[in-house]
């Protein structure tokens, strides 16, 4: 899809349209007298770790923002929220009068808001998304995209026909390193790319299994949303001690509420593989993998695995806790590396096997010298604050650095991953038709069981009905 220039973005703010494929419905506030050229007012879903340490720091700093809601179902959490948004206006000697919400639902019933963050726990990413998306809110939200593949397509589809503008928090194509090493992989510099070496971390057994009476701050009946009725218990939770909300949460670490690594850090690292192969609105073909998975605490997402994705033009892709976190495309030429380096996103953050090497080598340095072309391939560049991407965005109304297809793809070659890890046989996999090939039982992983009132098929299917 071709790019917009900066000419081009900026007449299509004005006209309402940008190339096809875009995101063509503005914001009511965005345009005329009254605005968004100045101020884009934002409501945060969420308020945990990374709401804490990226998520909100990342949007305030970006000109011409103002957050004006905050939701959480955990009023704790909603203070801390509040104080934390209220400091950082403080300090830019500013004020702005915060609403917060224990219901999300009341946020995006808000007229004036025109766009949302969702920092929720990943069984809380798709359903208040593709309400977002019926509301008429431009989205910026945390990866993984969804649960389920099924959930996925639900919510790029929602973004699509309701044209929002959608950026996941996929913050390595932000990163010069990444963008570099793609745009060397994209361009040829190692000829044929015949394996991709995909490094994750893992995460520990564990887990208390105690049944503890629910926190009166927390309504957790709508904390659990879609997934089964299970009683509270902390470490299924987040911690309620942890004021400074820099530590791991337990529900990462539970089945119930996400994947694991393979999708916690495979979102990232299949994003960057799927970048500098072409591949962003495809997937798979082939799916063969094993997966151990913890038992005996409360804590059951996978432990060790070992994953190989075979995709249509012959390239295989091997996701194997033993290679260090990071990704290594091997070609006719030599291979390229590319990582975070040492660097860690939160403190709690659990560390990959082996020695972390630097964020970007080569089998020969000299592979990563050279400027590209005129005539060559020039990937999508960002040049600063991942968040910042969205926010340029929903002003010119031009797709961002990952839009809402390119996340449900990535998200879906790591759930596809786990689907293998769990049945450990060969799977074909139909990228087109998104369904395994001749095989109920893998077809059946696609989606799970929704508990009423909640779920994103509930939601699309009501909001679609109305509009």
């Amino acid at each position: 899809m071709k790019q917009c220039t900066r000419r081009e973005m900026m007449k299509a703010a004005a006209a309402g349209a940008c190339v096809s494929g875009f995101p063509t419905i503005i914001p009511s506030r965005v345009l005329g007298a009254e605005a968004p050229s100045k101020t884009i007012q934002v409501g945060q879903i969420g308020f945990g770790r990374i709401g804490k340490s990226m998520d909100v720091p990342g949007i305030i700093k970006c000109p011409g923002v103002r957050y004006v809601g905050l939701a959480d179902l955990d009023t704790k959490r909603m203070a801390l929220g509040k104080a934390f948004i209220d400091a950082a206006y403080a300090k830019q000697k500013t004020s702005v009068d915060l609403k917060t919400y224990q219901d999300y639902r009341e946020l995006l019933g808000r007229a004036d808001i025109d766009a949302v963050a969702i920092s929720t726990p990943d069984h809380w990413h798709s359903q208040p998304a593709v309400e977002a998306a019926f509301a008429g809110k431009d989205v910026y939200m945390q990866k993984p995209a969804a649960l389920t593949i099924a959930e996925g397509r639900l919510f790029s589809n929602a973004m699509r026909e309701n044209k929002r503008v959608f950026l996941l928090g996929s913050q390595q194509r932000s990163t010069e390193q990444f963008h570099r090493a793609c745009e060397l992989v994209r361009n040829g510099r190692l000829g044929k790319i015949t394996l991709i070496e995909v490094g994750l971390p893992g995460d520990p057994a564990g887990g208390r299994k105690d049944e503890m009476p629910v926190p009166s701050n927390l309504n957790y009946e709508m904390w659990l949303g879609s997934t089964p009725q299970v009683y509270y218990t902390e470490d299924r939770v987040h911690s309620q001690s942890d004021m400074k909300l820099d530590s791991r949460p337990g529900w990462l670490r539970c089945e119930q509420f996400g994947a694991g690594m393979i999708t916690g850090w495979g979102s990232h690292h299949l994003d960057i593989a799927h970048w500098a192969m072409g591949w962003e609105s495809t997937g798979p073909v082939s799916i063969e993998g094993r997966g151990e998975f913890h038992t005996g605490g409360l804590w059951d997402v996978h432990g060790a695995y070992d994953v190989m994705l075979g995709y249509a033009d012959g390239t295989r892709l091997r996701v194997w806790d033993k290679f260090p976190n990071g990704v290594r495309f091997i070609g006719e030429k030599g291979w390229i590396f590319v990582s975070r380096g040492p660097a860690k996103m939160t403190a709690s953050d659990p560390v990959a096997a082996g020695k972390p090497l630097k964020a970007l080598d080569a089998s020969d340095p000299s592979l990563l010298e050279g400027a590209i072309g005129a005539n060559e391939i020039h990937l999508y560049k960002n040049r600063g604050n991942h968040h910042q991407n969205w926010i340029d965005c929903i002003r010119t109304r031009a797709e961002t650095i990952v839009p809402a297809e390119t996340a449900h793809r990535s998200c879906s070659a790591c759930l596809l991953s786990h689907i293998g890890m769990k049945l450990g046989r060969k799977l074909t996999w139909d990228p087109a038709a998104e369904k395994f090939m001749n095989d109920d039982a893998a077809n059946a992983l696609l989606a799970r069981a929704e508990r009423a009132p909640y779920g994103t098929r509930r939601a699309y299917e009501r909001l679609s009905k109305k509009s």
